[in-house]
Parts: C-alpha cells; structure tokens; sequence
C-alpha cells in the first residue's frame, strides 16, 4: 500500500484545490444551456458531470499514481478498476437531478478508501459555496463565506430529531415506516451527498436512505461524517465498508452516534 498516512495532510489539501477547481468548471457550464442525455441505466448524464470527471481523474494521478481511481462516469462507460487495499472513489457531480434543476443542491465528491474506510473526503457544493473536508484521525471541517471552522456531530435535542431525506429519490411510505416509534422534531430534505454533510456539521440528527445509492455516492460524505463523529450502518447496524462487488450499497442509516 502506497504510504499515504505520511502524505495524508498534503493528499486533503490537495483534494481540496482538485475539487475547487472542478466546482469552477461546473459553475461555468451551470450558466449555460447545458444538454442533457440518459445513460444506460436512465440516470441523467451532462457535460458537466464528464468534464469535472476528466480533470478529477488525472489529477488524482499525478497525486498518487498507482491508486486505483473509481469514477462514476467511467464506471458507467465500463472502465471499472480492481481495487486492492486503497483507492479512490470519485463522483464528479453529485446530485445531477438538482444540478439540472438549478436549486444548487449539487456537489463535487472525492474520497480515499483504505482498507474499506473513507479515511480522507471532501465535498464541495459549488453554486451554495461551502465546503466539507473530513480526516479520520483528524477531525472534519467546514469552509464558507465567514471562513473555515471545524464541525462534528450534535446530541440528538430534547425536542427530537432532526431528520433529512433525499429530495430526488425518496420513497415517503418507508421512510415513514421506519422513522415510526422515534420522536422527531423536523424533516428536511436535501440533494447529494449533502445530507451526510449536514449531520456532520450538527444541523441534522438522522439521514436513513431506504433505497440504492452507489459507493462513489456517499464515500466523500461519509468520510466527513466519520471525521466529524459519526457512523454510517446498514439495517443490521454493521459498518458501511467499501470496495463491495459492483460498488453497491445496501440500504443504511447516517447518524450522529457512532
């Protein structure tokens, strides 16, 4: 395994200046009349979503080279990695669905698994202009307009929990089966990777998601979540990992706890 626990500060940095620079790309073509075409699974493809992925890829690269990378437009057009022990996990627009409907619910994702954790990520959600960074072992923080400062996960309030759900691929009846029983103060919805982002940050308590997600989708998020504090699990309550055959994930619960 390349020795990245050495490099790990100088890796996050960088990640860090590779997604600013594709939230700049993306903020570009945001502006224009962008096309939009259907990918094998019916999932929404653009312009944006390749191009982010092509400056990304290399760029990962030229940073460690020998890492596998696993990118999501690459995946989908067949160019899929064997991954070992350490590799990235790469979603270059997160949240296309809100990226085509312009609510600015969209975010750039970049982690770094090593034995299936995501020890490194950064999500950065360019058009709301704030940006989550998370290091396992070394906290997690926030940059915005006033700043950078470092988050971590809030107790759940007296009031109850402040629940947040996908905006684009809820499913209303489960979510309702499983929140029952449990006192909940707010429900929120959110697009991408965000919602991982707001536990992280202590705006939100619970983040279940009742439905298919792939790794490239959550791995930045979770790893921010990690650093922040928190745990992602499935239904059984065993630890999300990564570099699972397909790169699917089965259906999990983000929270505060870890």
């Amino acid at each position: 395994m390349q020795d990245w626990e050495s490099q790990r500060e100088a890796w996050l940095a960088a990640l860090v200046r590779i997604t600013r620079d594709a939230g700049d790309l993306i903020l570009d073509i945001y502006k224009t009349d962008f096309a939009v075409r259907g990918k094998g699974d019916q999932s929404p493809v653009t312009e944006a979503d390749e191009r982010a992925e092509a400056l990304i890829v290399p760029a990962l690269q030229a940073l460690a080279p020998g890492v596998p990378i696993v990118a999501e437009e690459a995946v989908a057009g067949g160019a899929v990695p064997e991954v070992g022990r350490l590799f990235w996990l790469v979603d270059p627009l997160d949240g296309t669905k809100e990226f085509i409907s312009r609510n600015g619910e969209f975010t750039v994702n970049i982690a770094l698994v090593a034995d299936g954790v995501p020890v490194l990520g950064v999500v950065l959600a360019p058009a709301l202009g704030r940006l989550y960074a998370g290091d396992r072992d070394r906290g997690a923080w926030m940059e915005d307009a006033q700043g950078r400062r470092p988050i971590q996960v809030r107790a759940v309030p007296e009031a109850g929990l402040t629940v947040v759900a996908s905006r684009s691929h809820g499913d209303a009846t489960a979510l309702d089966a499983f929140l029952a029983g449990r006192q909940v103060a707010a429900l929120a919805n959110a697009g991408s990777s965000l919602k991982l982002c707001l536990v992280a940050s202590g705006e939100a308590d619970l983040y279940p998601r009742l439905g298919r997600t792939m790794e490239w989708d959550i791995a930045a998020g979770h790893a921010v979540l990690l650093a922040a504090g928190g745990a992602v699990r499935d239904l059984s309550g065993r630890t999300l990992r990564y570099g699972k055959p397909g790169f699917d994930n089965p259906h999990f619960v983000a929270g505060g706890e870890a």
